[in-house]
């Protein structure tokens, strides 16, 4: 049985100067580099093999990321298809001598299981045998049918 929780991977970051703009934040690329990592880890331990980045969803950076702050990235499988994996991303900011954590940015991902030759392979099946498993994986669906519902409702405003 492969389970929601198998899956759920957290990573944390200190921005350092590297990684940041001239404004002392973070750069976008940096924080979506992080985040690719993180669900690439998430598909891979849910499926037992390779993963490759198909898709990310739209990404808004809701709140900075500032120079000596932790940026907590959080991922798990919330839905599959035969050979896909559907990966919800969170980044929050901490201050960690405070505490203080806030949403950086959110995204949902698509990877394909590889096998050695990199053809696209079979996945397990999701399970969420918890209670908390199923409202994570029901929290995750909808969230995204939003925010393909709002990017759809974008383009429509471009007509």
């Amino acid at each position: 049985m492969t389970t929601l929780a198998e899956s759920k991977t957290e990573m944390t970051e200190m921005l350092l100067p590297n990684e940041t703009n001239n404004l002392g934040r973070a750069l976008g690329g940096a924080v979506l580099h992080w985040m690719d990592i993180c669900a690439a880890i998430s598909s891979m331990r849910f499926a037992g093999t390779q993963c490759v980045t198909a898709s990310m969803d739209h990404v808004d950076f809701v709140s900075p990321i500032d120079l000596g702050e932790v940026a907590v990235i959080e991922g798990y499988v919330f839905n599959t298809g035969r050979t896909s994996i559907d990966v919800k991303v969170d980044v929050h900011a901490e201050d960690p001598r405070s505490d203080d954590r806030r949403l950086a940015t959110s995204s949902f991902f698509t990877f394909v299981a590889v096998d050695e030759n990199g053809r696209p392979t079979e996945v397990p099946s999701l399970k969420c045998p918890t209670d908390v498993e199923t409202a994570l994986q029901e929290e995750a669906i909808e969230e995204r049918r939003e925010q393909l519902r709002e990017v759809a409702d974008g383009l429509d405003d471009l007509d």
